[in-house]
């Protein structure tokens, strides 16, 4: 992968580091074909290993629909994530540990990419009742006063697109920066948003959309707005979400593709739960009766 690619599918995934091993849940024998996933046991709206996560129920409704059996091979999402998981097999056998990833952005070249089933876009969350509620753009964030904008306290994953926005409109000085990678096992990247924010240490989020939507509509009493922003000249906020399957494997990712494309809007909903904001192919925010 090369470097924009990279930074694209990391920035995508805001992938963190969890102290935890590589190990597969395996079905009671049934007989049945198992569809083997690899997840990050810890990294909602995503996944998690109590199956919480939106990819976790797309996953289980693929399973559904093919008629088969599930299982996961949990990881973090981190350096060595494809090394331990779609490329690694069970100790002493010829399986693979997992065969398909449930969130690559579609420049991710360690697998063959499906086609994408979803396209989301950076965002902004903000408290409400605190002087940013007619903020629904970056051009309303640089149209506040100088005084009132040099006091905010701006939450940015380290390498996103939006830091560099942020230098290019100096404002650097603002930012408090978080790590997308934490050898802490209990952290994840959402608590920027339903934490941090939520405890007034920042004043603005930016995260990746379905971060923010999702702790923004799971706040009490809707106190945390979630703005998604669209791709400023010269950068780019919106990424199409894809999955993977190991290079070769040409008939999963044939069956994964068909699935894409037949449970479109039964997808769509599953999102529109999670408070993912979805765009649709000119980068446009779809509304969220649409997107049902």
């Amino acid at each position: 992968m090369n470097a924009a690619p990279r930074r694209a599918f990391a920035a995508a995934l805001l992938c963190t580091v969890l102290a935890v091993p590589a190990g597969a849940a395996e079905p009671e024998g049934t007989g049945r074909p198992v569809l083997r996933v690899c997840q990050d046991p810890n990294n909602l709206p995503f996944s998690r290993r109590d199956l919480a996560g939106f990819e976790n129920r797309i996953a289980a409704l693929f399973a559904e629909e093919l008629g088969w059996d599930i299982a996961y091979t949990w990881f973090p999402q981190r350096m060595g994530f494809v090394r331990n998981t779609l490329r690694a097999k069970e100790p002493g056998t010829d399986r693979y540990k997992c065969d398909l990833i449930t969130g690559v952005a579609t420049g991710f070249d360690l697998g063959i990419v499906t086609q994408p089933y979803y396209r989301s876009t950076y965002a902004m969350a903000y408290l409400r009742g605190h002087g940013l509620d007619g903020v629904h753009s970056l051009d309303d964030l640089l149209a506040l006063p100088a005084e009132q904008r040099a006091r905010l306290k701006l939450g940015v994953f380290g390498g996103s697109p939006v830091a560099d926005w942020l230098l290019a409109h100096d404002m650097m000085q603002q930012v408090v920066s978080y790590q997308r990678q934490s050898g802490d096992a209990e952290q994840y990247p959402g608590q920027i948003v339903e934490n941090d924010l939520a405890a007034g240490k920042i004043d603005v989020a930016f995260v990746w959309g379905p971060i923010a939507g999702y702790f923004a509509e799971r706040a009490p009493e809707h106190r945390i707005a979630a703005v998604p922003l669209a791709s400023p000249p010269g950068s780019r906020f919106d990424f199409a979400i894809a999955m993977a399957v190991r290079f070769g494997d040409k008939e999963l990712k044939q069956r994964i593709d068909a699935l894409i494309a037949r449970n479109r809007d039964r997808i769509a909903a599953i999102l529109g739960e999670y408070g993912v904001p979805l765009l649709d192919e000119e980068g446009h925010v779809i509304e969220a009766a649409q997107a049902h």
